[in-house]
């Protein structure tokens, strides 16, 4: 395997349109890194400069410390695995996975130890001489890793593979490619529009928003400290409820929306920066678990809200709920609730509070 290293590479086109603003990363050799963002943020076409698929407009790219921007994509030792499967219809599995290797020359006993090495790990060995129509949409997911497996790269590439899968077989796809991974102890470059796809499966995640690279962290350093307003809102399911506002210091403070006040406890218990930011327009984040309703005590951080309509999913309630013009969202355990359009109080725990500035929407730290 091998690792991976992009210097301010940047993507450019002829009609102006800068895809991609001067992306700085190092992929770790074995690690499994993520590029997570909105359609149209760049992340595909930064996996397909990678890959040699474009052209790379600026910067330097290098595979396993070489420079590799003017090599052809079978020069750079890489495997892609597409959105599409791209298997061919009229080879058994068996040949699918062979096919590469012959055009490589590979002799017959090496492809055919290769191709077994990999049905093994994937669990094909009984659909070899199956055709790609008679396999489920799993498998055959599973027959376009192997066909990338089999190649023993230095990288592995991985363009949304699981877009096309229904919910079902995403969540055991993904379970899938991280057992591949720790068993292959591969370096693979994963690129997803799905944030769920993204945290479950980024040893470290590259969040990027319009070609620009917003932050790279572990999972869960995301998901406690985002950067920024975007990072914030984009990563957790249900999304951090974002409030813009003034912040009030007094011996108590609070947080006003449009006219509605939300307690926040004694202003001492705020860190400095955050006091000293009382004078400009802030957005408060609030994830939608570490909201509770009822059992309100004085201390906590606190506010009533209209309850709008309640999603039950079985282990837990999304309650959805109106803080005058805006709209939040609260994750709870089952419990009963009143009727929609009656007010309910809301505590939360001020230190679980996330700040950020309305003018650049950088984080308040």
């Amino acid at each position: 395997m091998a690792s991976v290293s992009l210097e301010q590479v940047q993507k450019s086109y002829e009609n102006g349109h800068v895809a991609v603003h001067g992306a700085s990363f190092d992929v770790a050799d074995g690690e499994l890194l993520v590029l997570v963002g909105p359609s149209g943020c760049g992340k595909s076409t930064l996996l397909r400069m990678i890959a040699g698929l474009e052209s790379i407009s600026a910067g330097t790219l290098r595979i396993d410390g070489a420079v590799v921007n003017e090599l052809e994509p079978k020069a750079r030792d890489i495997a892609m695995v597409f959105q599409n499967y791209a298997l061919y219809p009229h080879m058994t599995v068996a040949e699918n996975l062979a096919f590469g290797l012959k055009l490589r020359g590979l002799p017959k006993i090496e492809v055919a130890k290769r191709i077994q090495d990999a049905a093994q790990i994937l669990e094909l060995e009984s659909v070899l001489q199956r055709l790609p129509r008679q396999l489920s949409g799993g498998q055959r997911q599973r027959v376009a890793l192997g066909r990338a497996l089999v190649r023993h790269p230095k990288v592995f590439l991985l363009d949304e593979p699981l877009s096309n899968l229904d919910a079902k077989l995403r969540l055991s796809m993904r379970t899938e490619i991280a057992r591949l991974h720790r068993k292959l102890g591969a370096t693979m470059i994963y690129v997803t529009h799905d944030q769920i796809e993204a945290m479950t499966l980024g040893q470290r995640i590259v969040v990027l928003k319009d070609g620009v690279i917003q932050q790279i962290d572990t999972p869960m350093a995301l998901y406690a400290r985002p950067a920024n307003v975007f990072v914030a809102g984009f990563l957790g399911s249900p999304a951090m409820n974002l409030l813009r506002g003034n912040l009030v210091v007094s011996e108590q403070a609070s947080f006003v929306v449009d006219g509605q006040v939300i307690a926040l406890g004694p202003s001492d218990a705020l860190s400095v920066v955050v006091r000293q930011s009382a004078a400009t327009a802030l957005v408060l984040g609030l994830r939608p678990e570490h909201m509770q309703l009822r059992d309100v005590t004085a201390a906590q951080g606190h506010f009533a809200a209209l309850l709008d309509t309640v999603e039950p999913l079985g282990n837990e309630m999304f309650v959805n709920l109106r803080l005058g013009d805006e709209l939040l969202i609260a994750r709870v355990p089952p419990q009963s609730l009143p009727q929609p359009g009656e007010r309910l109080q809301i505590g939360f725990d001020p230190a679980q509070l996330h700040w950020f500035d309305a003018a650049n929407e950088l984080r308040i730290d």
